[in-house]
């Protein structure tokens, strides 16, 4: 089977921070919008390089999506980083009247999502995100893997013209996507091929996919792992075609099980191919501090756990 490197462990924050740099020199009408979160959402550079295209909004997360709708008026591209929680569930209200209702094209760049988020605890680690933003309508809904895709996504979203909600982390994480690559939003990416099951993966449980089918393959079990980078719109053709080949499906996603990418995957097969699937997500909880690594193993978000899940989908083929 295909096998992937780790070329260094990087934070996929990071990788929105050089895709950010990089557009600050290519196009002028890109923006950027914070709320005092600078250093965290690594905007840094850009402020530095580009100080008349970068807006420092203050704890006011509101008026920064309300800012960034304004400036679309007058052909700018405006990007906002804040963390994930802020960027959603604080201000959904803006986003969906200001946003996403008037179809402007602003990027909404999150960072801190998820569990990974560690000691800042369940107040901070939206798990719900995926969810409230992929129900609105018009709206793109992208969840990278590392630092090399997130840096590919935030300058492919540039191009993209309406709402877009690109979502990452803050720990390092395995770097194992090319370095130069090119990003096509809503295109899934084979991994691996396999022919008894296949497995879906978005974000930070990608790598944790390919670590899987590493120990499924020492076990005689072939698993095809597919990068689902873009939760909507969705590659149902990819997740179809793999399905047709494996007859039984593990979706794995930093996120709550309900409204998630599991979720979506669900409604594409009870509608074209009923298959047995098992949902690797956190289950109807919130989350609490601790380590990443820690909570990941707690709730059961890794490379075991989805093992565990094939071999329990493999069950119901």
């Amino acid at each position: 089977m295909k096998t992937y490197e780790n070329t260094g462990s990087k934070d996929t924050r990071s990788g929105f921070g050089a895709g950010l740099t990089e557009l600050g020199k290519t196009n002028e009408n890109v923006v950027a919008l914070c709320a005092d979160l600078i250093g965290s959402l690594k905007m840094d550079d850009f402020k530095a390089n580009h100080p008349e295209r970068f807006f420092q909004a203050g704890i006011a997360e509101a008026n920064m999506i309300g800012m960034a709708a304004g400036l679309t008026i007058g052909g700018k591209i405006p990007f906002t980083g804040t963390f994930a929680n802020f960027s959603t569930g604080r201000v959904y209200d803006q986003i969906r009247q200001s946003v996403a209702y008037s179809g402007k094209n602003v990027k909404i760049c999150a960072s801190h999502a998820g569990l990974t988020l560690g000691e800042d605890g369940a107040t901070h680690q939206i798990l719900e995100d995926i969810g409230l933003m992929k129900m609105l309508p018009g709206m793109t809904v992208i969840n990278t893997c590392d630092y090399n895709q997130t840096k590919a996504a935030t300058i492919a979203i540039a191009d993209h013209e309406g709402p877009v909600y690109l979502r990452f982390g803050r720990p390092k994480v395995p770097n194992f996507t090319p370095e130069n690559q090119t990003f096509e939003i809503g295109k899934a990416l084979h991994l691996t091929e396999g022919s008894d099951v296949t497995i879906v993966a978005t974000g930070h449980l990608v790598w944790e996919a390919l670590e899987a089918a590493k120990t499924l393959h020492e076990k005689d079990i072939s698993a095809e792992v597919i990068d689902i980078h873009t939760i909507k719109p969705l590659d149902a053709k990819a997740i179809l075609e793999s399905v047709a080949k494996t007859r039984c499906i593990v979706t794995a996603e930093e996120h709550n099980h309900l409204g998630g990418l599991g979720e979506s995957v669900a409604r594409v097969l009870s509608q074209h191919n009923p298959t047995p699937q098992e949902f690797v997500a956190t289950n109807d909880t919130f989350g609490e501090s601790g380590t990443p690594e820690q909570l990941m193993d707690k709730y059961g978000l890794n490379a075991a756990a989805i093992v565990k899940a094939v071999n329990k989908v493999l069950k119901r083929k």
